[in-house]
């Protein structure tokens, strides 16, 4: 494991894979930088790829307050301890953090994310993103982190005794805290979990918006939203496949949008 120091002083962990452009690989909700790794590896032939530990999470530090703006840095510290540039790839939560950074105008050259889960523009589904936020934040204060897990992943779509038995995770169990993150990355109190239309005219880069066949109705028609709203924003779907996509088939078309 590398590490960098983000501009608050946190360390941040990642491994480095092949030769090439830069490409950052940016893990969802519950996940550190292993996740990325069998992509990294099927990149590696043509990229030099950055699978790290978002804060909070493996082997990576954490420095409070948190913000959002915490996790732009460390990204901005990644990047330039590597490259003067690089693309960038966020799954799930990960790929909200990734807009983030391209709206704040960090050296990206591309951006890709696969399945943002934002939710529909409607009134119950804002009401129902503040209370999953509220529920989890207030069982993360009182230090129940399987059952801040298991609210989480519930609200998810796992059904109850899946959520039940991944919760008891020790892994999963010591990122919880992290949980909060992504729920502000996802602006689930801000703005209901929506598509974040303030952000989108600001990311001038060319982004590929992927979403699988398979996975909620919802991604695709937030998906859409956010491709069609993007200055230069494209959506893909991945036939028959589901929110986690095999690296193997994943990795082809995100090196094909990277090289045009």
């Amino acid at each position: 494991m590398h590490t960098v120091t983000s501009q608050d002083g946190t360390r941040i962990a990642y491994e480095r894979r092949g030769h090439g452009p830069l490409v950052v690989l940016v893990a969802p909700a519950l996940h550190d930088h292993r996740l990325g790794l069998p992509l990294a590896e099927e990149l590696a032939g043509e990229y030099t790829v950055i699978s790290y530990d978002r804060r909070g999470r493996g082997a990576s530090g954490d420095t409070a307050p948190y913000a959002v703006e915490r996790e732009i840095e460390d990204l901005a510290a990644l990047i330039t301890a590597e490259a003067a540039s690089a693309a960038i790839y966020g799954h799930s939560s990960g790929g909200g953090l990734a807009l983030h950074a391209a709206a704040h105008h960090l050296p990206v050259t591309r951006l890709v994310v696969h399945d943002p889960p934002y939710g529909p523009d409607s009134e119950d589904h804002r009401r129902g993103a503040r209370a999953i936020a509220e529920e989890v934040t207030n069982l993360l204060s009182q230090g129940l982190r399987r059952e801040a897990v298991a609210s989480f992943l519930l609200a998810a779509g796992m059904p109850h005794e899946a959520a039940q038995q991944t919760s008891q995770d020790p892994a999963l169990e010591s990122m919880a805290p992290t949980l909060a993150y992504d729920l502000a990355v996802m602006g689930n109190l801000e703005h209901g979990g929506t598509v974040p239309t303030q952000l989108l005219p600001q990311i001038a880069v060319p982004t590929l918006v992927l979403n699988g066949g398979e996975s909620p109705q919802f991604m695709s028609e937030s998906g859409r939203q956010i491709a069609s709203s993007l200055p230069d924003g494209h959506q893909e779907i991945l036939d028959g496949q589901e929110h986690f996509v095999p690296a193997a088939d994943l990795a082809p078309r995100i090196a094909q949008f990277l090289r045009t």
